[in-house]
């Protein structure tokens, strides 16, 4: 029995996916009850799927995928998963409450690595402490999934299973994840929608968030197509999300993609060597290939969440390259522009980045001290976030408060 790989919220109110590894063929079941109520008085089954690493061995494992409906909110869980033939230890979760008016709270960050995953014991503690609502993984898992024929994402997994085993872990992909295609990456995780996680949106308290993949600019060679396919569900879901009706229920518009539109570190990569294709686009290609500032500016998105460089930075409400603060005293008070945050300083072997010493005006605050985020979506007007500094004993270093009256393209003019 290899061990359960994590909860994932289905996108339907009321629903987890409870995603676990074997070697074998086996029945793929879950058994749960209510915290202290009768262990297992309930049960769920799904199915597994094969994924077979391309590395020279071909090693083979069954995914297993199952369901489980109809689970009260805020009530808490007590489920193990696997078959007759062997099952996992036992874990606990507290279901998603799907009141608008909840409040989540959310661990983010990119970046962790098997090798020196720095912030990692601090986010179990933290995790079960019962801290967290859903963790957000911001892309660059393992470094790398697939190597050692993908035995590093098998113990990579292992690793974050005292987070994931306890609350949804929802994700994007990074670059580190697009050897073979992302097949490890694809094959592992399970988000909602019908896309193999490389582009998903689910709603929580008054969020809305959406994940998509920075990749498709860069990885040409798995098809250019993807760039204009993501392009093209973006643009539907932020439509959708955009209807009065939506937005007065969800308010706040989120994204979460790997490779940042803006940064500052001085590593010679996506945002000091060019203006990021994320940010602007790809006119080198044919056809020329859409970025994604105008259109999330367009339909308003409040809140940016990047990782890939290995530092933290907060800017300053930014569009088209300039500050559009709501005023000198208070910017992010119905500010004229969406926050972006990069936190990809969780730690891994490639340790974390330096920073250019002289940044364009919209750099608000920097660390490279390892690190995570920490994001509370409190109400229709306020989000906070805060960012933790592993190496100062998990001290918050920098948090805001992003506070708006209105949403969407009118809340820029």
């Amino acid at each position: 029995m290899f061990p359960v790989t994590g909860l994932v919220f289905a996108g339907v109110p009321g629903s987890l996916v409870v995603t676990w590894t074997t070697f074998n063929k086996t029945e793929s079941k879950v058994e749960y009850g209510f915290e202290g109520g009768r262990l297992f008085e309930m049960s769920a089954k799904g199915d597994a799927t094969v994924f077979v690493d391309s590395g020279e061995e071909k090693r083979k494992m069954f995914i297993h995928r199952v369901t489980l409906t109809g689970l009260k909110p805020a009530a808490t869980y007590v489920y193990h998963c696997g078959s007759d033939e062997g099952w996992s230890d036992i874990f606990s979760f507290t279901a998603l409450n799907s009141s608008s008016s909840f409040s989540p709270r959310f661990a983010l960050y990119g970046d962790l690595g098997n090798e020196n995953p720095q912030s990692l014991a601090r986010l179990q503690k933290e995790t079960q402490l019962g801290m967290y609502d859903v963790v957000l993984h911001i892309g660059d898992f393992a470094y790398d999934m697939h190597e050692d024929n993908a035995r590093i994402g098998d113990e990579f997994m292992r690793q974050i299973q005292s987070i994931a085993a306890y609350v949804p872990y929802m994700t994007c992909p990074g670059n580190h994840e697009a050897t073979y295609n992302f097949s490890n990456y694809r094959n592992r995780f399970s988000m909602p929608g019908q896309t193999e996680s490389l582009w998903y949106s689910w709603n929580l308290g008054s969020a809305h968030i959406i994940s998509f993949s920075t990749e498709v600019y860069f990885y040409i060679e798995y098809g250019m197509d993807l760039i204009f396919k993501q392009y093209n569900w973006l643009k539907e879901d932020l439509e959708e999300a955009n209807k009065p009706e939506n937005r007065a229920i969800r308010p706040w518009i989120i994204t979460m993609g790997h490779r940042p539109m803006y940064c500052s570190d001085d590593d010679q990569d996506d945002c000091t060597k060019f203006d990021s294709w994320v940010r602007v686009g790809r006119k080198d290609i044919k056809p020329p290939a859409p970025g994604l500032e105008d259109l999330f500016y367009h339909y308003g998105v409040d809140v940016e969440l990047w990782a890939h460089e290995h530092t933290y930075e907060r800017l300053w409400p930014v569009y088209g390259d300039k500050v559009y603060n709501g005023s000198k005293e208070q910017p992010y008070v119905n500010p004229k522009a969406p926050v972006h945050i990069i936190t990809g300083s969780a730690g891994c072997r490639e340790r974390t980045d330096r920073f250019n010493p002289n940044p364009k005006e919209w750099s608000a605050f920097r660390s490279t001290d390892y690190g995570y985020s920490r994001m509370q979506v409190v109400n229709a007007t306020h989000i906070y976030l805060e960012q933790v500094s592993d190496d100062q004993y998990g001290k918050v270093i920098d948090n805001i408060w992003v506070v708006k009256e209105k949403h969407g393209l009118s809340a820029w003019l």
